[in-house]
């Protein structure tokens, strides 16, 4: 099931306090160190669409304090940084000032809560009147933020298709995704995104089949995320014994969701060609023509077909 929104609380580290301390000794004076800072928590965004699937329940993600600083004028050690993995197109609203972050870049990283500061140690109280203080600082909370992500799929282009089209096959060799292929229906039981060079992102749908947009199948969530990207890439494989049927089904179901769906730029995609010798694949052509003009014939098993592929989305 694909999480689409959470509840999180992020909460920076709290800063170390500073230290009270004193040289051994007849001349003792002040030695003590200041506490380390807060660990700061980072947001980035990742392609894993999972990536939200522990927050099904509230959750409070917070990064390390500061240490105690020590003696002999030592500073504590800093916290460590918490790096929070969020899905592409999560938009983070803060409930309590209303402020909205969306990550819409893979591998996009941003500070988003710092962390607080240490408190200084008994040294750097000294002075000419007070040689010998006997208080410390305590360190500052780190911040704290109160947020509901909620996903919005954001895709440049959809791959759409019957089950066993070779969406999978074909988003793992465009892109770095890694999306399980088997030779049965619904081996993606979730949509996968996969970044192409040049941040243009690309979004393996699930299999649809007759009467998705009824909740057939993988069902009508699917067809939701398609609504959101901005072109089609509709695959049918040129194993197919009826392309105008595979090709009419999928499109059926589009317009029976959302008529809007239809008005969507789409490009067909004849898939695993290597099948077919020359001849057969002249006439798949053809008929194929008849569908959608803008066509591209593809393979993964063809390098040539995937670079040509390739540099025609990241021209889009």
């Amino acid at each position: 099931m694909l999480i689409d929104e959470a509840h999180i609380i992020f909460r920076a580290g709290h800063g170390g306090p500073g230290r009270v301390s004193f040289f051994p000794g007849e001349t003792s004076g002040p030695d003590g160190g200041n506490g380390g800072r807060g660990g700061d928590v980072y947001l980035q965004a990742t392609t894993d669409l999972t990536a939200l699937r522990p927050y099904t329940t509230k959750k409070v993600k917070f990064a390390q304090k500061g240490e105690m600083g020590g003696k002999k004028l030592m500073f504590g050690a800093d916290g460590l940084d918490v790096v929070v993995l969020l899905p592409v197109g999560s938009v983070v609203t803060d409930l309590n000032t209303g402020i909205v972050v969306e990550l819409t870049i893979p591998d996009e990283k941003i500070l988003f809560c710092k962390g607080g500061l240490g408190g200084k140690g008994n040294t750097e109280f000294k002075s000419s009147r007070r040689t010998t203080p006997d208080f410390a600082q305590p360190g500052l909370p780190g911040e704290e933020k109160n947020c509901i992500i909620v996903l919005k799929l954001i895709a440049d282009f959809g791959l759409i298709g019957l089950p066993n089209a070779g969406k999978s096959s074909l988003i793992n060799e465009l892109t770095k995704a890694d999306v399980k292929v088997a030779n049965y229906p619904f081996t993606t039981l979730e949509p996968n995104l996969g970044a192409l060079h040049g941040g243009k992102v690309i979004a393996d749908i699930p299999g649809l089949i007759e009467g998705a947009h009824d909740g057939k199948g993988l069902g009508i969530k699917f067809l939701k995320h398609i609504e959101k990207v901005t072109t089609l890439l509709h695959c049918i494989s040129a194993e197919s014994d009826d392309l105008k049927r595979d090709y009419n089904t999928i499109r059926t179901e589009l317009g029976e969701y959302n008529p809007e769906l239809l008005e969507k730029k789409e490009i067909l995609l004849l898939t695993k060609h290597d099948t077919l010798n020359e001849k057969e694949l002249k006439a798949t052509l053809k008929e194929a023509s008849k569908l959608n003009k803008d066509i591209e014939v593809v393979s993964i098993h063809d390098y040539e077909s995937i670079e040509r592929l390739r540099k025609l989305l990241t021209s889009l």
